[in-house]
């Protein structure tokens, strides 16, 4: 089930807030550490821990300092929120898909602010029985997000949609042309979330350009700088108005064994 744990208040509003899916926290912790160190966000949210629940490490990252609410499973899915800050109201998976078994929502309030962290269906190929639950799981969390904004006017959801929004964050359009990730519907899904009034926090700092955020392990993708922009952080209106800068953070990816996603951070005022 899902755990929390939270102490402490905020003394400012201005907020660093990141996501990074890291194919593996078991792979991936020692990097994880280090980058709290080194970017001191105010929150971490992760996707694809691909890690049994009460594996997570929630007491050596209260340690040092952070606070943590996770939920886990074991070689698929997982996500959770590490912050400096106290972590409240915390709330896991879409309460409109009660019976989806996949961890891949938790939500929570952190010194006002509703940060919904997501790990959206990937889906496989267009005419899979995955891209059907793919369909049906944005449809469901965008009846969530739209309840959320309802009762939070500064909302922040990001993750890892699995859709790169534009032929602008495809190293080759042409080649990606109606494929999964790529196709007319997803980029639909992807749309209606910020018709629900959200914006697209890196494409209002930064409106055109590469800014990939995954690079496929084969063929060399990163080395040649090709791959897609399919991890966002879309803002309310509120959060807007305090948006100052968002980057992707390709150092972390030239890492040795790093995951095959970026993180992106956002800086707010």
């Amino acid at each position: 089930m899902l755990k929390c744990a939270h102490f402490g208040t905020f003394e400012s509003k201005s907020m660093k807030i990141a996501t990074w899916n890291v194919n593996s926290f078991n792979v991936r912790h020692e990097q994880v550490m280090d980058w709290l160190h080194t970017h001191s966000p105010d929150v971490l949210v992760l996707q694809e821990l691909k890690m049994e629940q009460d594996k997570f490490p929630a007491a050596a990252l209260n340690m040092m300092g952070w606070q943590t609410a996770w939920s886990g499973q074991k070689t698929y899915n997982g996500v959770a929120i590490i912050s400096r800050h106290a972590i409240e109201n915390v709330q896991m998976g879409l309460p409109q898909m009660p019976d989806d078994p996949q961890r891949r929502v938790i939500a929570a309030t952190i010194n006002g602010v509703r940060v919904i962290d997501v790990y959206c269906v990937n889906g496989e190929a267009l005419d899979s029985e995955k891209f059907v639950y793919k369909r049906q799981w944005f449809a469901a969390l965008t009846h969530f997000v739209r309840e959320q904004m309802a009762q939070y006017p500064e909302l922040v959801l990001l993750g890892d949609f699995n859709i790169a929004p534009a032929d602008d964050d495809v190293y080759d359009p042409v080649k990606w042309h109606e494929k999964i990730h790529c196709s007319s519907e997803e980029r639909s899904w992807f749309k209606a979330l910020l018709d629900l009034g959200l914006c697209d926090s890196l494409r209002q700092i930064h409106p055109t350009g590469a800014h990939y955020t995954w690079f496929d392990y084969r063929g060399g993708m990163f080395p040649k700088g090709l791959g897609l922009r399919i991890d966002h952080i879309l803002v309310s209106a509120a959060l807007k108005a305090r948006l100052r800068d968002v980057q992707v953070d390709l150092k972390t990816r030239a890492n040795e064994r790093p995951s095959d996603h970026a993180p992106v951070f956002a800086l707010f005022d």
